[in-house]
Protein backbone atom coordinates (compact mmCIF):
# COMPACT_ATOMS: atom_id res chain seq x y z
CA UNK A 1 0.00 0.00 0.00
CA UNK A 2 1.53 3.64 -0.77
CA UNK A 3 2.44 5.33 1.94
CA UNK A 4 0.76 8.62 2.50
CA UNK A 5 2.19 11.97 1.88
CA UNK A 6 2.87 14.19 5.32
CA UNK A 7 3.73 17.57 5.94
CA UNK A 8 6.89 16.41 7.72
CA UNK A 9 7.58 14.59 3.76
CA UNK A 10 7.35 17.99 2.42
CA UNK A 11 9.45 19.88 5.57
CA UNK A 12 11.94 17.36 5.11
CA UNK A 13 12.30 17.91 0.72
CA UNK A 14 12.68 21.20 1.22
CA UNK A 15 14.70 21.59 4.88
CA UNK A 16 12.17 23.76 6.36
CA UNK A 17 9.76 22.81 10.01
CA UNK A 18 6.81 21.04 9.79
CA UNK A 19 5.18 24.24 11.29
CA UNK A 20 6.26 26.26 8.15
CA UNK A 21 4.67 24.12 5.97
CA UNK A 22 1.86 23.72 7.78
CA UNK A 23 1.32 28.00 7.53
CA UNK A 24 2.15 27.94 4.18
CA UNK A 25 -0.68 25.35 3.12
CA UNK A 26 -3.26 26.68 5.00
CA UNK A 27 -2.69 30.23 4.14
CA UNK A 28 -1.14 31.88 7.18
CA UNK A 29 1.24 33.98 8.22
CA UNK A 30 4.55 33.90 9.12
CA UNK A 31 5.90 32.52 5.26
CA UNK A 32 7.23 34.41 2.96
CA UNK A 33 5.44 34.22 -0.48
CA UNK A 34 8.27 32.63 -2.51
CA UNK A 35 8.93 29.93 0.20
CA UNK A 36 5.03 29.37 0.15
CA UNK A 37 4.52 29.03 -3.29
CA UNK A 38 7.20 26.37 -3.29
CA UNK A 39 6.30 24.80 -0.66
CA UNK A 40 2.41 24.51 -2.60
CA UNK A 41 3.78 23.38 -5.71
CA UNK A 42 5.65 20.97 -4.14
CA UNK A 43 2.87 19.45 -1.87
CA UNK A 44 0.82 18.64 -5.30
CA UNK A 45 3.76 17.02 -7.16
CA UNK A 46 4.31 14.79 -4.30
CA UNK A 47 0.14 14.35 -4.03
CA UNK A 48 -0.44 15.70 -1.07
CA UNK A 49 -4.17 16.58 -0.45
CA UNK A 50 -4.86 20.07 1.96
CA UNK A 51 -8.08 22.24 2.85
CA UNK A 52 -7.30 25.66 1.35
CA UNK A 53 -10.66 26.78 2.70
CA UNK A 54 -8.71 29.14 5.74
CA UNK A 55 -10.56 32.08 6.48
CA UNK A 56 -13.43 32.91 8.33
CA UNK A 57 -16.60 34.82 6.49
CA UNK A 58 -15.01 38.12 7.87
CA UNK A 59 -11.82 37.37 6.04
CA UNK A 60 -9.61 36.38 9.16
CA UNK A 61 -7.68 33.30 9.67
CA UNK A 62 -9.15 30.52 11.64
CA UNK A 63 -7.76 27.46 12.88
CA UNK A 64 -9.14 23.62 13.46
CA UNK A 65 -7.64 22.17 16.98
CA UNK A 66 -7.49 18.37 17.63
CA UNK A 67 -8.92 17.29 21.02
CA UNK A 68 -7.68 13.63 21.86
CA UNK A 69 -9.01 11.72 25.02
CA UNK A 70 -8.06 8.68 25.67
CA UNK A 71 -11.43 6.17 25.79
CA UNK A 72 -10.88 5.58 29.48
CA UNK A 73 -11.71 9.07 30.72
CA UNK A 74 -14.86 8.98 28.76
CA UNK A 75 -16.34 6.13 30.76
CA UNK A 76 -17.94 8.35 33.57
CA UNK A 77 -21.71 7.77 33.92
CA UNK A 78 -23.97 11.03 32.84
CA UNK A 79 -21.09 12.72 31.05
CA UNK A 80 -20.27 14.73 33.89
CA UNK A 81 -16.82 13.80 34.36
CA UNK A 82 -13.77 16.49 34.16
CA UNK A 83 -13.04 15.60 30.88
CA UNK A 84 -16.42 16.05 29.35
CA UNK A 85 -16.51 19.50 31.04
CA UNK A 86 -13.46 20.92 30.21
CA UNK A 87 -13.72 19.59 26.48
CA UNK A 88 -17.33 21.64 26.20
CA UNK A 89 -15.21 24.76 27.51
CA UNK A 90 -12.43 24.07 25.39
CA UNK A 91 -15.37 24.19 22.38
CA UNK A 92 -17.23 26.65 23.24
CA UNK A 93 -13.44 29.05 23.94
CA UNK A 94 -12.19 28.13 20.56
CA UNK A 95 -15.64 29.53 18.75
CA UNK A 96 -14.99 32.76 20.67
CA UNK A 97 -11.74 32.66 18.43
CA UNK A 98 -12.89 31.48 15.40
CA UNK A 99 -11.78 28.08 15.74
CA UNK A 100 -12.76 24.84 15.77
CA UNK A 101 -12.69 22.12 17.60
CA UNK A 102 -12.65 17.97 16.52
CA UNK A 103 -13.01 15.90 18.70
CA UNK A 104 -11.51 12.27 18.53
CA UNK A 105 -11.11 9.13 21.10
CA UNK A 106 -8.06 7.43 21.55
CA UNK A 107 -8.44 3.54 21.79
CA UNK A 108 -5.73 1.32 23.84
CA UNK A 109 -4.80 -0.56 20.39
CA UNK A 110 -4.16 2.94 18.76
CA UNK A 111 -2.24 3.90 21.42
CA UNK A 112 -0.59 0.05 21.77
CA UNK A 113 0.66 0.46 18.05
CA UNK A 114 1.51 4.21 17.77
CA UNK A 115 -1.07 5.25 15.39
CA UNK A 116 -1.50 8.75 14.30
CA UNK A 117 -4.92 10.01 14.78
CA UNK A 118 -7.20 10.06 11.85
CA UNK A 119 -7.89 14.07 12.28
CA UNK A 120 -3.40 13.91 11.91
CA UNK A 121 -3.45 11.55 9.18
CA UNK A 122 -6.25 13.24 7.26
CA UNK A 123 -4.98 16.88 7.74
CA UNK A 124 -8.04 17.76 9.17
CA UNK A 125 -6.10 20.10 12.02
CA UNK A 126 -3.61 22.67 12.63
CA UNK A 127 -2.87 21.49 16.01
CA UNK A 128 -3.59 18.92 19.32
CA UNK A 129 -4.53 19.09 22.56
CA UNK A 130 -3.85 16.21 24.11
CA UNK A 131 -6.33 15.68 27.48
CA UNK A 132 -5.48 13.03 29.68
CA UNK A 133 -2.71 10.92 30.55
CA UNK A 134 -1.55 8.84 27.35
CA UNK A 135 1.86 6.72 27.24
CA UNK A 136 5.05 8.16 26.83
CA UNK A 137 6.20 6.63 23.98
CA UNK A 138 2.58 7.48 21.97
CA UNK A 139 3.50 11.01 22.94
CA UNK A 140 7.02 11.62 21.24
CA UNK A 141 5.03 9.76 18.20
CA UNK A 142 2.65 13.03 18.09
CA UNK A 143 5.42 15.38 18.38
CA UNK A 144 7.41 13.67 15.90
CA UNK A 145 4.35 14.69 13.68
CA UNK A 146 5.23 18.49 13.78
CA UNK A 147 2.03 20.21 14.52
CA UNK A 148 2.08 22.66 17.59
CA UNK A 149 0.75 19.69 20.16
CA UNK A 150 -0.16 21.01 24.13
CA UNK A 151 -1.01 18.24 27.38
CA UNK A 152 -3.83 19.21 29.20
CA UNK A 153 -3.99 18.20 33.01
CA UNK A 154 -0.93 15.62 32.83
CA UNK A 155 2.80 16.24 32.36
CA UNK A 156 5.54 14.06 31.72
CA UNK A 157 9.33 14.11 31.98
CA UNK A 158 10.53 15.47 29.41
CA UNK A 159 10.65 19.14 29.08
CA UNK A 160 9.86 20.45 25.35
CA UNK A 161 6.64 19.10 26.17
CA UNK A 162 4.36 22.15 27.09
CA UNK A 163 1.20 21.21 29.58
CA UNK A 164 -1.35 22.81 31.62
CA UNK A 165 -2.08 20.93 34.70
CA UNK A 166 -4.18 21.86 37.72
CA UNK A 167 -2.54 22.39 41.10
CA UNK A 168 -3.10 18.58 42.34
CA UNK A 169 0.11 18.60 44.48
CA UNK A 170 -1.08 21.90 46.48
CA UNK A 171 -4.39 21.14 46.64
CA UNK A 172 -4.15 17.12 48.50
CA UNK A 173 -1.86 19.48 50.49
CA UNK A 174 -4.45 21.07 51.90
CA UNK A 175 -7.60 18.87 51.95
CA UNK A 176 -4.92 16.63 53.66
CA UNK A 177 -3.97 19.17 56.15
CA UNK A 178 -7.93 19.84 56.27
CA UNK A 179 -8.05 16.49 57.85
CA UNK A 180 -5.44 16.77 60.09
CA UNK A 181 -6.73 20.28 61.44
CA UNK A 182 -10.10 18.11 62.37
CA UNK A 183 -8.24 15.86 64.70
CA UNK A 184 -7.71 13.29 61.87
CA UNK A 185 -4.01 11.13 62.21
CA UNK A 186 -4.88 7.87 60.24
CA UNK A 187 -5.50 8.83 56.63
CA UNK A 188 -5.78 6.70 53.91
CA UNK A 189 -4.56 7.67 50.37
CA UNK A 190 -7.29 6.57 47.61
CA UNK A 191 -5.74 6.28 43.41
CA UNK A 192 -3.32 4.11 41.37
CA UNK A 193 -0.39 6.52 41.85
CA UNK A 194 0.88 4.85 38.67
CA UNK A 195 -1.79 5.82 36.50
CA UNK A 196 -1.34 9.95 36.04
CA UNK A 197 0.85 12.32 37.40
CA UNK A 198 -2.16 14.18 38.36
CA UNK A 199 -2.92 11.35 40.95
CA UNK A 200 0.79 10.97 41.63
CA UNK A 201 0.92 14.84 41.97
CA UNK A 202 -2.10 14.13 44.70
CA UNK A 203 -0.35 11.71 46.57
CA UNK A 204 2.57 13.31 47.03
CA UNK A 205 0.62 16.33 48.50
CA UNK A 206 -0.84 14.30 50.52
CA UNK A 207 2.42 12.82 51.96
CA UNK A 208 4.11 16.50 52.24
CA UNK A 209 1.08 16.90 55.09
CA UNK A 210 1.57 13.70 56.63
CA UNK A 211 5.16 14.38 56.92
CA UNK A 212 4.72 18.07 58.23
CA UNK A 213 2.90 16.92 61.09
CA UNK A 214 5.10 13.74 62.20
CA UNK A 215 2.58 10.95 61.15
CA UNK A 216 3.91 7.96 59.71
CA UNK A 217 2.76 6.26 56.77
CA UNK A 218 0.67 2.96 57.55
CA UNK A 219 0.56 -0.28 56.16
CA UNK A 220 -2.77 0.71 54.24
CA UNK A 221 -1.54 4.67 53.35
CA UNK A 222 -2.45 3.49 49.23
CA UNK A 223 -5.37 1.90 48.24
CA UNK A 224 -5.81 1.25 44.37
CA UNK A 225 -8.90 2.27 42.88
CA UNK A 226 -8.23 1.74 39.39
CA UNK A 227 -6.10 -1.00 37.33
CA UNK A 228 -2.47 0.52 35.46
CA UNK A 229 -4.46 0.87 32.15
CA UNK A 230 -6.43 3.76 34.14
CA UNK A 231 -10.16 1.24 34.49
CA UNK A 232 -11.60 1.54 37.81
CA UNK A 233 -11.72 -1.58 39.90
CA UNK A 234 -13.54 -2.76 43.30
CA UNK A 235 -11.79 -1.11 46.12
CA UNK A 236 -10.33 -2.96 48.75
CA UNK A 237 -11.38 -1.75 52.12
CA UNK A 238 -8.61 -2.10 54.76
CA UNK A 239 -8.85 -4.51 57.62
CA UNK A 240 -7.91 -2.03 59.95
CA UNK A 241 -9.85 1.39 59.01
CA UNK A 242 -8.58 4.53 58.92
CA UNK A 243 -10.68 7.75 60.43
CA UNK A 244 -10.30 9.35 56.86
CA UNK A 245 -9.93 8.61 53.29
CA UNK A 246 -8.30 11.31 50.78
CA UNK A 247 -9.88 10.06 47.13
CA UNK A 248 -7.78 11.29 44.35
CA UNK A 249 -10.95 12.33 42.70
CA UNK A 250 -14.87 12.47 43.03
CA UNK A 251 -15.91 9.58 41.03
CA UNK A 252 -13.34 6.88 43.69
CA UNK A 253 -14.60 8.67 46.60
CA UNK A 254 -18.58 8.10 44.98
CA UNK A 255 -17.32 4.29 44.64
CA UNK A 256 -15.79 4.64 48.03
CA UNK A 257 -18.46 6.15 50.18
CA UNK A 258 -21.26 3.42 48.38
CA UNK A 259 -18.65 0.21 49.31
CA UNK A 260 -18.56 1.84 52.66
CA UNK A 261 -22.30 2.22 52.89
CA UNK A 262 -22.44 -1.50 51.98
CA UNK A 263 -20.06 -2.74 54.76
CA UNK A 264 -22.63 -0.25 57.29
CA UNK A 265 -20.09 1.84 58.15
CA UNK A 266 -21.32 5.69 58.19
CA UNK A 267 -19.86 8.90 56.73
CA UNK A 268 -18.54 11.02 58.30
CA UNK A 269 -19.90 9.64 61.62
CA UNK A 270 -17.67 6.80 61.30
CA UNK A 271 -15.02 7.49 58.53
CA UNK A 272 -14.59 10.49 56.75
CA UNK A 273 -13.97 11.24 53.35
CA UNK A 274 -12.64 13.65 51.00
CA UNK A 275 -12.12 14.33 46.97
CA UNK A 276 -10.95 16.19 44.17
CA UNK A 277 -12.26 17.66 41.23
CA UNK A 278 -15.74 19.01 42.23
CA UNK A 279 -17.71 16.91 39.62
CA UNK A 280 -21.49 17.54 40.05
CA UNK A 281 -21.92 13.85 41.75
CA UNK A 282 -19.57 15.60 45.04
CA UNK A 283 -22.96 18.09 45.42
CA UNK A 284 -25.25 14.60 45.30
CA UNK A 285 -23.73 12.71 47.36
CA UNK A 286 -24.75 11.68 50.84
CA UNK A 287 -23.37 13.47 52.36
CA UNK A 288 -21.84 15.97 50.27
CA UNK A 289 -18.74 15.63 49.63
CA UNK A 290 -15.60 18.15 50.78
CA UNK A 291 -13.15 18.29 47.90
CA UNK A 292 -11.19 20.39 45.67
CA UNK A 293 -12.52 22.39 43.06
CA UNK A 294 -10.34 22.38 39.41
CA UNK A 295 -10.98 25.99 37.60
CA UNK A 296 -11.84 24.05 34.54
CA UNK A 297 -12.58 27.00 32.58
CA UNK A 298 -9.51 28.57 33.62
CA UNK A 299 -7.74 25.43 32.03
CA UNK A 300 -9.57 25.57 29.48
CA UNK A 301 -8.80 29.22 28.57
CA UNK A 302 -5.21 28.90 29.35
CA UNK A 303 -5.00 25.40 26.63
CA UNK A 304 -6.75 27.09 23.77
CA UNK A 305 -4.32 30.69 24.52
CA UNK A 306 -1.42 28.54 24.46
CA UNK A 307 -2.26 26.48 21.90
CA UNK A 308 -2.82 29.36 19.02
CA UNK A 309 0.00 31.03 20.13
CA UNK A 310 2.04 27.86 19.52
CA UNK A 311 0.41 27.77 16.13
CA UNK A 312 1.03 31.20 15.37
CA UNK A 313 4.83 31.54 16.68
CA UNK A 314 6.57 27.71 16.14
CA UNK A 315 9.47 29.51 18.62
CA UNK A 316 6.56 29.68 21.69
CA UNK A 317 7.43 27.23 24.19
CA UNK A 318 5.49 27.68 27.63
CA UNK A 319 6.64 24.72 29.82
CA UNK A 320 4.36 23.84 32.83
CA UNK A 321 1.29 26.04 33.97
CA UNK A 322 -0.38 25.01 36.87
CA UNK A 323 -4.28 26.28 37.41
CA UNK A 324 -4.78 27.46 41.32
CA UNK A 325 -7.56 25.10 42.66
CA UNK A 326 -9.46 25.68 46.24
CA UNK A 327 -11.52 23.44 48.71
CA UNK A 328 -14.91 23.03 48.60
CA UNK A 329 -16.50 22.70 52.51
CA UNK A 330 -19.06 20.06 52.45
CA UNK A 331 -20.15 17.75 55.46
CA UNK A 332 -18.29 14.75 54.48
CA UNK A 333 -15.38 15.14 57.35
CA UNK A 334 -16.20 14.99 61.14
CA UNK A 335 -14.48 17.10 63.72
CA UNK A 336 -12.83 14.63 65.81
CA UNK A 337 -11.65 17.21 68.79
CA UNK A 338 -14.90 18.30 69.45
Amino acid sequence: MKKSVTMSDIAKELNVSTVTVSKALGNKEGVSEELRERIIQLAGEMGYAYNTSVKSDNGSAYYNIGILIHEKFMDAAGGNSFYSKIYHSIIRILKTNNCFGILEILDEEHEYEKRKPTIVVENKVDALIILGQVDDLYIDTLYHIGIPTLLLDFYNQNSEYDSIISDSFYGSYMVTNHLIANGHRDIAFVGNIHATSSILDRYLGYCKALIEHHIELGDHSVINDRNKEGKFIEINLPQKMPTAFVCNCDQTAYLLINKLKIQGIKVPDQVSVVGFDNYIISTFMDPPLTTVEVDIEAMAEAAVEAILRKIKDDTSHMGRQIISSNIIYRNSVKNLQN
